[in-house]
């Protein structure tokens, strides 16, 4: 088994889960195994234990919404001959490794939240990937000042070099994102929103 980069599963859907499944364990016994310290970063700040991201400035419009972040990396792995894609949590990264969160977005009332937004700091050593923040039916915006104000990509400005003039602001100057969603979320409901960004 060797891991190699991206691929799509093939073959027989079971078949498919099948080998996934054994090169995903062969994968964790390789890495429990594995004494060496220096060839990663420890995810602190990025990712939390197994998987989970710190929701650590995130903020929800409503006390009844419950916020759980997940970090995963994709990772390509070759297993009898077979090739397949798998997100894995992202336990440990490099620079340049592409990490792709996940909030789970949880009413946790009986009642319906109106029109839910919910605000997501992008993580520290990290820059935000563009164009890949998304949820279904919501409306994402983004904060250049550390979340005290939002805006469309287009109308976002930073400061010019050495106090110049302001210029665009671009991915990397994003500090927020923030997902307004155009419909309620009933009680006990979940709702999803992504993105991804790159370790620096």
């Amino acid at each position: 088994m060797t891991i190699i980069g991206n691929a799509s599963c093939r073959g027989a859907a079971l078949a498919c889960v099948a080998w996934i499944a054994a090169a995903t364990g062969m994968l964790a016994a390789q890495a429990a195994a594995d004494t060496d310290t220096d060839t990663g970063t420890d995810t602190a700040g990025m990712v939390g234990t197994a998987g989970t991201a710190g929701t650590a400035g995130a903020k929800a419009s409503s006390a009844a919404l419950a916020l759980k972040a997940i970090a995963e990396v994709q990772m390509r792995v070759s297993f009898n001959g077979r090739e397949a894609s798998r997100l894995v949590p992202a336990d440990r990264v490099v620079p340049g490794d592409e990490i792709f969160y996940t909030l789970e977005i949880r009413n946790t009332g009986g009642a319906t939240v109106p029109a839910p937004s919910v605000v997501y700091p992008v993580p520290e050593h990290t820059r935000y990937v563009a164009d890949s923040a998304i949820g279904p039916g919501a409306e994402v915006s983004y904060s250049v000042d550390g979340g005290r104000s939002f805006g469309e990509p287009e109308n976002l400005e930073v400061a010019g070099p050495a106090g110049g003039a302001p210029r665009p602001a671009t991915a990397a100057d994003y500090t927020h994102i923030r997902w307004q969603f155009k419909h309620g979320l009933k009680g006990k409901s979940v709702a999803f929103a992504r993105f991804r960004a790159v370790v620096k």
